[in-house]
């Protein structure tokens, strides 16, 4: 039904800003078969911009992706507009300029004043309040947020934002035009860093914090994140290509929204690059260095070392029952016990994945960590932790067992939840309590954290795999270790925990 909905192909699409975001909107509207205009306050700048789209279509036909029909078809219907005048007979306005609140209400209020009161007038906004944008109009009700992601023409996801005074048809209206345009919309409530820019943060709060209490340096946590989490770069390669900067920006902006929630604590370690100038690809230096003749450091990988010949596994493993049958496809013995969730090695210790515990409490046992994957059939690499008292044998035997499997090996610091575990584990807190908060729907925000941000898998999809237990487990053993908030499980997810256990319990008395 929201087809209907969109903004019909013969109607005018404004855009206003002619950057890089308002150059890849035009495009998209273009190529959809709307005709557009690009009006810039920068003198020529518009111009500049409908030259630099007609070049992209050229290099769309060199492609093989439009015809030379579409592409005369298409630059055909762009056009410039030297004044706001000249936007009155649009019926879709997209805003893409400069992130300063006032700048946008007064841009907004004079375009008001110019075009029709069913035209829908829209922000690409990434980090302001579509509230607050929309506080100072006459008819708020019919302004939206867009928000494309970079480069616009490529990626697929919109995040379609509702201010507080947003009416349902002019989401709805948004939603189905972007739809239209062949993208990936889902629908949000204007809250700080909407979706993607709210849920992401502890991909990168995390791997920080990690940093900054010697858990590993930023090629093994990178690799870690990717070989085993799955996800497509580690965050410290991200942060790098986004620029140290404007990541550290938007954490400091949500974190400062939410009135400065210690679950979106920005990070001293990034200040301080920032503060030295490192930011990345873009000055040749930030975590990695970046110039002529540079070399990427190598994430820590374990030298090969004897595979056991037996195991026991204790209980089931959940996700990584996977791995028993790795084993045995690698020809180590598997022996079963009932209870518990864990194996034995042959010298006694124990290995377990990651649950927000450290192996040092473990007084008298030999303890060893392994970190979480997203899959362990596939995983390349698995990180491991010690306690310091555990003996190098024992060690051994755990690394032994992973690269038999076909797995590199990292070891790291005795650390609460690991890498990937704790990562993960917050990312499906943040996302449960946004959609308790009805900021989305749970498949909306699985859909913006993959097309968004590249992620493996959705956060719900994530905590399908590990159940909810396991995630306020974790959550609960880093919030006792780590006091102050970061770490306490929302309601919700303690909620769904137990639902989970009751759920069980029923099946079993069945």
């Amino acid at each position: 039904m929201t087809d209907t909905m969109a903004i019909e192909r013969s109607r005018t699409v404004a855009v206003v800003g002619t950057g890089t975001m308002g150059q890849g909107i035009a495009q998209v509207a273009l190529v959809a078969g709307h005709p557009v205009l690009l009006h810039d306050t920068v003198p020529d700048r518009a111009r500049e911009a409908a030259a630099a789209i007609a070049d992209r279509l050229d290099r769309l036909v060199e492609k093989g992706r439009i015809s030379t029909e579409d592409r005369d078809a298409a630059a055909g219907r762009l056009r410039v507009a030297d004044g706001l005048d000249d936007l009155a007979d649009a019926a879709l306005v997209i805003e893409a300029i400069v992130e300063r609140l006032a700048v946008k209400q007064e841009l907004f209020t004079a375009l008001e004043k110019i075009v029709s009161d069913d035209c829908l007038l829209a922000t690409n906004t990434s980090s302001l309040s579509v509230t607050a944008i929309a506080g100072t109009l006459r008819l708020p009700g019919r302004f939206v947020g867009m928000h494309f992601f970079n480069p616009a023409p490529l990626l697929p996801l919109v995040e379609v934002v509702s201010g507080f005074a947003t009416d349902d048809t002019a989401a709805t209206r948004a939603y189905a035009t972007a739809e239209a345009w062949g993208k990936t919309p889902v629908r949000c409530a204007d809250t700080p860093g909407f979706i993607v820019n709210r849920i992401a943060r502890p991909f990168y709060a995390e791997a920080l914090r990690l940093y900054e209490e010697r858990a590993a340096d930023p090629a093994t946590i990178d690799a870690v994140l990717r070989e085993s989490g799955g996800f497509r770069m580690g965050p410290f390669e991200l942060t790098d290509l986004i620029g140290q900067d404007v990541n550290e920006a938007v954490t400091r902006s949500v974190w400062e929204a939410f009135y400065q929630d210690p679950k979106f604590t920005p990070s001293l370690a990034q200040r301080r690059l920032v503060e030295s100038g490192r930011l990345g690809r873009k000055t040749g230096r930030g975590w990695y260095a970046y110039g002529e003749g540079a070399e990427r450091p190598q994430p820590r990988t374990e030298p090969p070392a004897p595979a056991p010949a037996q195991v026991t596994v204790h209980g089931n493993l959940g996700h990584a029952e996977p791995l028993v049958g790795l084993m045995e496809e690698a020809g180590i013995k598997v022996r079963r016990r009932k209870h518990g969730c864990h194996f034995v090695l042959p010298g006694g210790g124990h290995l377990g994945l990651a649950d927000g515990e450290t192996a040092f409490e473990y007084v008298g046992d030999e303890i060893i960590y392994f970190d979480l994957a997203h899959d362990y059939t596939t995983a390349t690499r698995i990180a491991l932790s010690t306690a310091r008292e555990t003996t190098p044998e024992t060690l051994q035997e755990a690394v032994g067992l992973f690269q038999a499997l076909g797995k590199q090996v990292t070891v790291i610091a005795d650390t609460p939840g690991m890498i990937v575990a704790r990562t993960v584990a917050m990312l499906v807190d943040l996302a449960v309590d946004a959609v308790a908060r009805g900021v989305a729907s749970a498949e909306d925000v699985d859909t913006a954290m993959r097309l968004g941000v590249n992620y493996p898998a959705g956060p719900f999809e994530w905590a399908a795999l590990l159940r909810y237990e396991h995630v306020t487990d974790l959550l609960g053993a880093l919030h006792q270790r780590y006091p102050g908030g970061r770490y306490a499980p929302c309601l919700d997810v303690v909620r769904r925990a137990h639902e989970e256990l009751a759920a069980t319990k029923d099946r079993k008395s069945r």
